[in-house]
């Protein structure tokens, strides 16, 4: 959503529909709308759904009716850009994995359904509970064979439903790092246009590579830009991550680097309170370049 308000109008920027979980689709995208987005990334868990249903029906045995939910947030005038499917890719467990799989496969017909350009994944860690928490396995060469077999299977599927694959470099995961992104969409080769990168610059540092951001940031925003489908915005903060604005991340440098980007990707907003959203938009239009 544009803001002629802000010396960045020209900027798109979207909220995580979970930020304002509500029993109902219609409410969630009524809350997102109130707060001023129209274009949101959606996960079913908002109103009450797992984020990959394993099933065809929700906890009450009725029918999911996507088409609904895609026309509960049209509606409101929102757009769902983008939908989430993450689980662990490389779970080390193989039977988790496959089943994870089978279901992530299933559900990528139904994310097209419900309106979206990407569907985003998490690349998964060797960590049995915690898909976001790092584990040294996630290293091994191991951990990225089974990345790309389980790759493997969602391409196609990602191919058939009309949709991308949204990878986004993470710390705690096997593309851990933009080099890391970067050599997946080099052995991805001609299937690399069926993935696009969700680059979130917090992701890329911590309290104390921040002093170097814009070395870091420069560099991955060069590596990847062709690429880049969004933004994520959060901040880095001693404790992990925050909302943008309350920490150690130049939101200045991030989006003079996002306006150099070869062609236009929204910015959504993550990590933030419902209570602070209007701080954190306002804090991203005053700080983006002024458009010319």
């Amino acid at each position: 959503m544009t803001d002629p308000g802000h010396a960045g109008s020209h900027l798109e920027i979207g909220i995580f529909a979970r930020t304002f979980p509500r029993a109902m689709a219609s409410e969630v995208a009524a809350a997102v709308r109130a707060a001023g987005f129209a274009l949101t990334q959606l996960n079913l868990s908002a109103f009450g759904l797992p984020t990959i249903p394993a099933a065809e029906r929700d906890a009450q045995g009725s029918p999911i009716d996507y088409g609904a939910i895609r026309a509960s947030f049209a509606t409101e005038g929102v757009r769902i850009w983008g939908v989430s499917a993450t689980y662990n890719t490389i779970h080390p467990d193989p039977s988790a994995r496959r089943r994870s799989t089978t279901a992530a496969v299933a559900y990528l017909p139904h994310a097209a359904e419900l309106g979206a350009q990407v569907v985003t994944l998490c690349t998964g860690t060797r960590d049995p509970d915690d898909i976001w928490r790092r584990h040294p396995g996630n290293d091994g060469e191991d951990a990225w064979t089974d990345l790309r077999a389980t790759l493997d299977q969602l391409l196609p599927a990602a191919e058939a439903a009309g949709v991308r694959l949204g990878v986004e470099p993470e710390a705690g995961n096997v593309v851990s790092d933009a080099a890391r992104a970067r050599r997946l969409l080099d052995e991805l080769g001609g299937d690399a246009a069926l993935v696009g990168i969700v680059l979130d610059p917090a992701n890329l540092l911590d309290p104390s590579t921040a002093r170097d951001q814009e070395r870091i940031l420069s560099a991955a925003f060069d590596e990847l830009g062709d690429s880049v489908v969004c933004l994520h915005a959060k901040d880095v903060v001693t404790a992990g991550y925050a909302a943008a604005g309350t920490g150690l991340l130049d939101y200045d440098l991030v989006l003079r680097l996002h306006a150099g980007l070869p062609h236009a990707v929204p910015v959504v907003i993550q990590d933030a309170a419902e209570d602070d959203v209007a701080r954190v938009r306002g804090f991203l239009y005053d700080n983006a370049p002024a458009p010319g």
